[in-house]
């Protein structure tokens, strides 16, 4: 049986974040103390797509201790700070690129954001980039033809900047519903990442998939055990009560114009 795998969620490697971005950011200190830790343990690493393809078609097989990182939003530090020690340790990952933030000097924390020879850049070196949506909503509280236009437009505005095809997505916020992952399936995408701070649960949907947080204050040790398959549970193989519950609730609150609290 598959062992359920740590999907490792990574936002700013930066010394120089502010706002709500700075709990969500990795000094790139710690950062390298955290991929050392990914290869003292001897974990395999797989882009998103390459792991999908393993747990759909065991082609190939999984190790047994198995590791994805990945990153959200598409910040410039990503390709500066980041990728460089990927690189150097042979570490797969995957970018998920919100496309209206390409080129800015300031996105969210004031810092900057990938730009296109940066994003053409992280291609050619092996980095798998992923779709994050054009303008990063929660796509489960917005109309479908919005929320289709964020989905497809980003997929359209990367594949035409990369000139290859763009097979996984995730979700602004870690949010979906079931209508969104239609949408996204029919857009294109083999697969799609929430966030759900669990397991990733190879039985599970691959527009579904579990994805572990890392912020300023997770510790590498806390990682090794998450690689060892200790701290963390596997996702549930189907949506929990509570998750549709604050689906509600948020979809409720944009009616009245009261804007819930929303991680990144």
């Amino acid at each position: 049986m598959v062992r359920a795998t740590p999907i490792l969620l990574y936002h700013a490697v930066s010394n120089a974040s502010t706002g709500s971005i700075a709990e969500f950011t990795v000094s790139p200190g710690r950062f390298a103390e955290q991929l050392d830790a990914i290869v003292d343990c001897g974990a395999q690493t797989l882009t998103v797509s390459e792991y999908v393809d393993a747990i759909r078609r065991d082609r190939p097989p999984l190790a047994d201790r198995t590791v994805l990182v990945t990153f959200d939003d598409g910040y410039a530090d990503t390709h500066d700070a980041a990728v460089p020690q990927l690189l150097a340790r042979g570490i797969r990952s995957t970018v998920y690129v919100t496309t209206g933030y390409l080129g800015r000097q300031r996105g969210p924390g004031g810092l900057a954001m990938l730009d296109d020879a940066r994003l053409a850049a992280l291609a050619q070196a092996g980095v798998e980039i992923g779709g994050h949506t054009h303008s990063h909503p929660q796509l489960d509280v917005i109309p479908a033809r919005r929320a289709s236009e964020e989905i497809v437009g980003c997929k359209r505005t990367l594949e035409s900047a990369l000139g290859r095809r763009v097979r996984t997505f995730a979700y602004p916020h870690g949010y979906s519903s079931p209508n969104v992952r239609r949408l996204v399936r029919a857009a294109g995408y083999d697969s799609a990442c929430a966030v759900m701070n669990a397991l990733a649960n190879p039985a599970g949907d691959p527009f579904r998939i579990a994805r572990l947080t890392v912020t300023a204050t997770t510790t590498t040790s806390e990682i090794a055990g998450w690689i060892a398959g200790a701290g963390r549970s596997p996702a549930p193989r189907t949506e929990r009560l509570q998750t549709r519950a604050w689906r509600t609730y948020r979809r409720c609150a944009v009616r009245l114009g009261i804007r819930p609290t929303v991680e990144c």
